[in-house]
């Protein structure tokens, strides 16, 4: 019996070996064929096909985090004739992920229920079911199942498997310094082209392409990830290594962030800095109710005054800083602020039209241009209405969802936002408190500057979206000590932790 098995045995490893020499022979054939017929790039990008199928089969997760590296370096690639544009390398890598992805859901019954009982699983889920609804009463249907399609290339990556890969609490310093690194190779690009042309307001706007479409965008990115250097930056729980790394990434970033002329980026840096001394002193709600309440009275109080002495601000965009901000309030002359207003009239007048259901989602643009009005309209409006979206992610989708829509995207933002705060405030460990901190404060800037913009439905500002929404779940599931019923487990975790914050 046992000579049998090792004849076997040895049978076996044969078999292994002539299908490696019979593999690696018809490859090397194959390659000679190519080069042959002047094919050369085939036998390189055959073999990296090939290392790509094989870790989305047996390491999903190396994938999303290659995604991560990648999508700052992304280029858009857009056919006007076809309207269809596609974010070359990301998107494709995020539709193989989608796939994978789904099937593992289907069928990989170890995914925690814990994360679809989650509070902020339920708000994504009641946003993605209107928005499905809202896609079969749609204008224009196969729009909006595309839009639909494109979301949740985003959420299933980035949120679902994202909050399984950062249940290693080291995936999320992964994450963040993935998308960092190669965000600052961009910013290095950004600031030679516009040292070249001599660091002038107007250059500013389009010196990020082809990486980023204009400064709003690039801007809206730098904002993002400014709360979180700094938070790694000044936190004592953090290594010194770490620290001094996260400080020289912070100045490249607030300095590119100065030289981006992006006003709705330093709006929402603000907005975050408000919020995280809201936090850090724990002020109470009620006197936060109170200041807003006050505040939104005098503002009806005296709004006619208001709306003269900003109708008299005819500061337009400028080179010189002090000016620049001062043109954030001109609503008499400059034409980035008048095309807003312009975009927020129109969805409200698309609102008024069908105030359940919208027009649907991805139709904004295909619809508002008759809803414009001429004395609304600037030098940069036109009369097809073929220049992008609502500049809100507000009002886009209350103009293409409908009321419903814009409340459940609310009750999504307040999700996150509490799940955050709570996390800072009841948990015991510090550097989760710290991290928790960091992400949610990121969130707010991508938050506050969606009153002015909207990005959610481009890479570069969803994957770090999602990944930073699923980053604040797992820290609550996985990462509080409040969630721990064993103070061993608690202890492990904590290690672990401590370990990848080191």
């Amino acid at each position: 019996m046992q000579l049998f098995n090792r004849k076997f045995s040895i049978s076996s490893e044969k078999q292994k070996l002539l299908w490696v020499y019979g593999l690696s022979m018809s490859f090397i054939l194959v390659c000679i064929v190519l080069i042959l017929k002047q094919y050369f790039w085939l036998p390189i990008a055959i073999p990296m096909l090939l290392a790509l199928v094989m870790l989305y089969i047996f390491a999903l997760d190396k994938v999303i985090l290659l995604i991560v590296f990648l999508t700052p370096l992304a280029i858009n690639i857009q056919n006007f004739d076809l309207n269809v544009g596609v974010s070359i390398p990301s998107e494709p890598l995020m539709m193989g992920v989608l796939a994978f992805g789904f099937m593992r859901l289907l069928f990989n019954y170890s995914f925690d229920r814990r994360v679809m009982r989650h509070p902020v699983t339920i708000a994504i889920l009641i946003y993605l079911l209107w928005m499905f609804i809202t896609c079969i009463t749609s204008e224009f249907p196969l729009v909006s199942f595309k839009h639909l399609l494109a979301k949740l290339w985003f959420i299933i990556p980035f949120y679902f498997m994202g909050t399984q890969l950062f249940r290693e609490f080291k995936n999320i310093r992964r994450f963040n310094w993935l998308y960092i690194i190669p965000l600052i190779i961009v910013i290095g690009y950004t600031t030679y082209n516009h040292a070249m042309n001599g660091f002038t307001e107007v250059t500013g706007h389009w010196v990020m392409k082809p990486f980023y479409n204009d400064h709003t965008a690039y801007g809206a990115i730098l904002a993002f990830f400014t709360p979180v250097l700094a938070g790694f930056s000044f936190s004592k729980e953090f290594s010194t290594t770490s620290r001094w790394l996260s400080t020289l990434a912070l100045v490249i970033i607030l300095v590119a962030l100065f030289l981006s002329y992006s006003r709705a980026a330093w709006v929402s840096v603000t907005a975050a800095l408000l919020v995280f001394l809201v936090v850090y002193f724990r002020i109470k709600f009620r006197f936060i109710l109170i200041t807003v309440v006050a505040f939104v009275g005098l503002f009806f109080a005296f709004r006619w005054q208001i709306v003269d002495m900003l109708e008299d601000n005819k500061q337009d965009s400028s080179q010189n800083f002090v000016e620049h901000v001062q043109s954030i309030a001109n609503i008499s002359s400059d034409a980035s602020n008048l095309e807003r207003i312009n975009r927020w009239q129109s969805a409200m007048r698309l609102f008024d039209e069908r105030p359940v259901f919208g027009w649907g989602p991805g139709t904004y643009q295909f619809v508002y241009a008759p809803f414009q009005r001429s004395k609304e309209k600037t030098i940069i409006s036109t009369n097809a209405g073929d220049l992008g979206a609502a500049h809100s992610e507000y009002l886009g989708p209350l103009a293409e969802s409908g009321l419903p829509g814009m409340l459940t995207f609310l009750a999504l933002v307040i999700a996150v936002i509490y799940t955050g705060i709570k996390l800072y405030t009841r948990t015991t460990n510090p550097v989760v408190r710290v991290t928790a901190l960091c992400m949610m404060l990121g969130l707010v800037t991508f938050f506050v500057h969606g009153l002015l913009n909207n990005f959610s439905e481009t890479d570069k500002s969803s994957v770090p979206l999602w990944g930073y929404i699923a980053m604040i779940v797992a820290l609550d599931l996985y990462h509080s000590p409040l969630k721990r019923d064993s103070s061993a487990e608690e202890r492990i975790v904590g290690e672990g932790v401590e370990e990848a914050a080191g």
